[in-house]
């Protein structure tokens, strides 16, 4: 029987170090400026954006109908590791995967990704936010010079050889040592042991970096414990934040069943979104939510006075994704099907496993959160007149939040809390 050949692929999502506040902020003005550069910038690699976020709310929906708890991922993580992976698919392996990911032509895909690379890794912002990709290869197998240099070129991972065969576990530990140095040692043992053996033959590593300030913080001394919702009759004690403040100005939004909050951070390039049901079931928001609806709900945001309140909240998730990525349209890459010769001229490479882990941490400081995926391959054996009221924006229940680029509306992480004590 033919052998195959797995190929492993780590993509490490990092940390998102947050300081947490609120914000003063004119969107308005800037809405009827003219044409920018920023808004240039944009449209360099909108096509990518487009696939990622829609990739994200399928996702995300593939999720709710599984997890019953919190939910939290990078969307970000997932497309750039299925990015460096898709460059080395031919046939129905390829379109599959372009399917699923909604990847563009390839040409627009790697000259888009090389734009968007160098974007989120500018250094003149108030914030810090960095990417990185690394390959790293078994150094007596041959892979195509080719699909390296088109991973180094478009990607920017260089490879690094590594003797997978005779010390695998050497291999994994420099490995997951490159992941918490890009993390600043948020994602730890990323790599279980056992899952990079003698068998292995590549893995690929994306990571991503964010460390930015609310405008203004939460103070701490205006966080109470108070009741939140998980389900009816279901309450649970939890540190609720919050901002009365008439300086509690804020993007803000909401119809018959919805509230919408974007919390900016500083640099008013990235930005939190927070989706509140009116009631306490999520799910009509859940079944509604797609990116038209997103881009019709900020669309709709007016930059008023908000009372909110907050929860802080800090959980992890792990998300092994082999079998959701086959029921979402992607199941000849998980099999002896697979055509990977992209990377090595044969076909020899399957998907053994996706692995994702995420962690966030919210409090009245900041925002705290990493994210890490692996593919991993291996050889076989009001309307009116009257004085508007404040809107009150109170968190005691459900609800989906986003980590994006305001600007492009590039999603890098989405989740759900349902409990925030889980």
């Amino acid at each position: 029987m033919k052998k195959k050949i797995i190929f492993g692929s780590i993509i490490i999502l990092s940390v998102l170090l947050i300081g947490l506040a609120f914000l003063l902020y004119h969107r308005n003005s800037s809405n009827n400026s003219t044409p920018t550069a920023q808004n240039t910038k944009v449209a360099s690699f909108s096509n990518i954006i487009d696939a990622n976020n829609q990739f994200a709310l399928d996702y995300y929906s593939k999720l709710k109908g599984s997890e019953k708890g919190n939910i939290f991922f990078s969307p970000f993580s997932i497309s750039s590791a299925l990015a460096m992976t898709y460059e080395g698919a031919k046939g129905q392996t390829a379109s599959e995967m372009k399917g699923l990911f909604y990847f563009p032509d390839i040409s627009i895909l790697r000259n888009e990704y090389a734009a968007l690379f160098e974007e989120l890794n500018k250094t003149d912002k108030k914030y810090t936010l960095s990417t990185a990709n690394a390959l790293w290869v078994e150094q007596d197998y041959k892979f195509l010079a080719d699909y390296l240099q088109r991973i180094e070129k478009y990607y920017a991972g260089k490879a690094t050889n590594l003797d997978f065969k005779k010390d695998p576990e050497r291999s994994r530990i420099e490995i997951n040592n490159w992941v918490e140095k890009q993390t600043q040692d948020k994602i730890k043992n990323l790599i279980p042991s056992g899952v990079i053996d003698s068998l292995t033959r590549l893995v690929l590593t994306n990571a991503i970096y964010f460390k930015g300030d609310w405008v203004k913080a939460f103070n701490e001394t205006d966080t109470n414990d108070e009741n939140f919702t998980v389900s009816e009759g279901n309450n649970v004690k939890v540190p609720m934040m919050s901002r009365t403040d008439k300086d509690a100005l804020f993007n803000y939004s909401e119809n018959k069943d919805l509230q919408i909050l974007e919390l900016p951070y500083s640099g008013e390039e990235l930005s939190m979104l927070i989706l509140l049901p009116k009631g306490k079931n999520l799910n009509k928001v859940e079944s509604e939510l797609t990116t038209k609806k997103l881009a019709e709900w900020e669309k709709g945001f007016k930059n008023e006075r908000v009372d909110i309140y907050i929860p802080k909240f800090k959980f992890e998730t792990n998300y092994f994704m082999a079998d959701d990525l086959k029921v979402m349209g992607m199941s000849t890459a998980f099999s002896s099907r697979a055509d990977f010769s992209g990377m090595d001229g044969t076909r020899n490479l399957y998907i053994g496993q996706v692995i994702h882990k995420a962690f966030i941490e919210v409090n009245e400081k900041g925002t705290e959160a990493a994210a890490a995926t692996a593919v991993e391959m291996k050889f076989t054996s009001a309307p009116g007149n009257e004085e508007p009221k404040i809107p009150i924006f109170r968190a005691d229940h459900p609800f989906i939040f986003l980590i994006q680029q305001k600007t492009s509306g590039n999603i890098l992480f989405m989740g759900r809390v349902t409990n925030p004590e889980q």
